[in-house]
């Protein structure tokens, strides 16, 4: 009777055959980081309805992806040959936002979830920040091993009296920094919660969400139980979706009180 997150998949060729899959990090940060269950969904575009799939769902997390959203979504320009693309995460992840977000179910979103979610609010991307005169290399260090690649890279900067501000308890944190797409236009109703020192946006909020729906370009769920701001970051995404299971009567504590 734990509360539901749902994690849609990306679509992945593996030998002869196309798989649906999801980062083991990811499902164990809503597991052990948000104390809920993880739901995987496959990326089925619109082979359901996303409305029939909330039904069943308490909380909703976008992860990240060696994908990029397909420009088009956006009217931007054709990527490069060679950009690996998702069409079926896109066509299932942004109608799935948007529902969600009108519904009150609580979200986070996590690099490619961030970027998923200003497209779907109307927003655009760099597709190469690592490109942009006055932007960082934000891309991973291929050389290295994963625990390079995930460490420490950059400081962000927090709004003042922003969310993660209030959740962290500190105006700046030190974040990873795995992306080579990023926020161009900030989409409508979003507000920025981070910025890094050369001013990409790295987390936004939803100011009309009735629940709670944070996103930032970073990976907290990389070792989440090390890093304080990640534990925060994920209880606080936890208390949210449990609270709304709650008033649902689908969490083991309304369960228990109707027996």
């Amino acid at each position: 009777m734990r509360p539901v997150v749902g994690i849609p998949c990306c679509t992945r060729q593996i030998g002869l055959h196309p798989f649906h899959i999801v980062g083991d990090k990811y499902i164990r940060a809503v597991a052990d980081g948000a104390g809920a269950l993880p739901l995987l969904v496959p990326a089925l575009g619109d082979g359901y309805d996303p409305d029939d799939l909330l039904d069943r769902l308490d909380g909703l997390l976008l992860t990240g992806s060696p994908s990029n959203v397909e420009p088009h979504h956006y009217a931007g320009p054709a990527s490069r040959e060679g950009t690996h693309h998702d069409p079926d995460r896109d066509s299932t992840t942004l109608p799935l936002i948007r529902r969600a977000l009108d519904r009150g179910i609580p979200s986070l979103f996590i690099c490619r979830g961030i970027q998923e979610l200003n497209v779907a609010r109307g927003g655009t991307l760099h597709q190469n920040v690592h490109e942009l005169d006055d932007r960082f290399d934000h891309r991973a260090d291929e050389d290295g091993g994963a625990e390079v690649q995930y460490g420490p890279a950059h400081r962000v900067l927090l709004t003042v009296d922003g969310t993660l501000a209030r959740l962290f308890g500190t105006v700046e944190t030190t974040v990873n920094s795995i992306h080579s797409q990023g926020i161009d236009r900030v989409g409508d109703g979003l507000a920025i919660e981070a910025v890094a020192e050369d001013g990409q946006v790295e987390a936004v909020r939803v100011t009309d969400a009735p629940g709670f729906a944070l996103a930032v370009q970073w990976h907290p769920e990389w070792r989440f139980w090390e890093n304080p701001d990640s534990r925060a970051l994920f209880r606080a995404f936890g208390r949210a979706v449990e609270a709304g299971a709650d008033g649902r009567g689908r969490t083991t504590a309304a369960y228990a009180m109707s027996r």
